[in-house]
């Protein structure tokens, strides 16, 4: 959104093309097209046609696309329209292949990206591994950039909520005053892992039963996590709150951010936990490495370390001291990830 807003207030008739029928801020014209996830399905092919169509029709100056799919149907439906001058930017939230990654993701996916990258103007990669991954592998690129994530608006998370308004939300969650509250945000699917936190809440109950998990997200794996949090008897201790849109409150009751994904790009809510001077605890991935100093501002663990986990967990818990400190430093690592940072450095582009 950011950026529709500056294009607008340069002068520029601004459209988008998604999946769905979504009212977009500061967006002219909308192309509802059926963009699919996986790359071989039918509907791709369909929207490929309509994004040549739109392109070739409406001579963009600049198209700016997002995701592995969207990123690569769109790139393909331009290259008539940049022989013509029009530029495109792609911006990589995060390639699928990684140190670590899956050999088949190296096979299918890697090749594309090269092949591509002779049709892209400007690659934008926002964490530290896939930039220099580009910079070594995709000399055809005309240029490549380094931008710190999508930008988060650091003071809506910074701002205080006082201590009646806390009590208030707690109440609404059935959670009590003195509880020491857990989150973790994002889509509940197997990469994010969250069946890692409802492991070491079994445990952790054991020791102390005014521990509280929030999950926030949906996902293919919601019924899966019920049933789990059934089977362990945690539904007093484990919540499973669904899409929220007061994700900067929640972060303001809870102690603690768990990000324990196998994959991240650059970790959105890592970043807004940051600005809300939580300590996190984080999986040793890609993204979270560029956001977490162990032992700063959180702890870097390995994937599916649940006693680590747990050790860490009650190690906050009891020491406030290093809460503070982790609160203070996250607060000062953050701001060179705001929207006005990220935003100089996207006009610095698009001009």
């Amino acid at each position: 959104i950011p950026y529709l807003k500056w294009f607008k207030e340069q002068g520029y008739e601004v459209h988008v093309a998604s999946n769905g029928n979504e009212q977009i801020e500061y967006c002219d014209k909308h192309y509802n097209l059926p963009f699919e996830r996986f790359p071989l399905r039918k509907n791709n092919i369909k929207t490929y046609r309509e994004l040549k169509k739109i392109i070739n029709e409406n001579k963009y100056e600049i198209i700016h696309c997002h995701t592995p799919v969207g990123g690569v149907l769109t790139r393909l439906a331009a290259k008539k329209a940049r022989k013509k001058g029009t530029r495109v930017i792609y911006t990589a939230h995060g390639f699928h292949f990684y140190k670590g990654a899956p050999l088949l993701n190296w096979l299918v996916y890697y090749p594309v990206e090269k092949w591509l990258s002779k049709y892209t103007d400007c690659l934008i990669t926002i964490n530290t591994e896939d930039y220099e991954l580009a910079i070594r592998k995709f000399n055809k690129c005309k240029k490549i950039e380094f931008v710190r994530g999508v930008g988060i608006d650091i003071d809506k998370f910074e701002s205080k909520l006082h201590t009646e308004e806390k009590n208030k939300l707690k109440d609404k969650l059935n959670l009590k005053y003195d509880d020491f509250i857990l989150i973790e945000v994002g889509e509940l699917n197997k990469n994010k892992n969250q069946i890692m936190a409802i492991e070491a809440m079994k445990e952790l109950i054991k020791t102390n039963k005014n521990i509280k998990l929030l999950l926030v997200g949906k996902g293919k794996l919601e019924n899966f996590y019920n049933e789990k949090i059934k089977e362990y008897h945690l539904q007093e201790n484990v919540y499973n709150l669904g899409y929220r849109k007061d994700i900067p409150d929640l972060m303001k009751i809870s102690n603690i951010l768990l990000s324990l994904s196998y994959r991240e790009g650059l970790p959105v809510n890592v970043m807004e936990a940051m600005a809300s001077g939580l300590p996190i605890i984080a999986t040793d991935c890609r993204g979270n490495r560029d956001l977490i100093r162990n032992n700063e501002n959180g702890y870097i663990i390995r994937n599916n370390d649940i006693a680590d986990l747990k050790e860490k967990i009650m190690f906050l818990l009891k020491n406030k001291n290093v809460c503070k400190k982790f609160n203070i430093n996250s607060k000062m690592l953050i701001k060179k990830y705001g929207n006005k940072e990220v935003e100089e450095k996207l006009r610095e582009i698009y001009s």
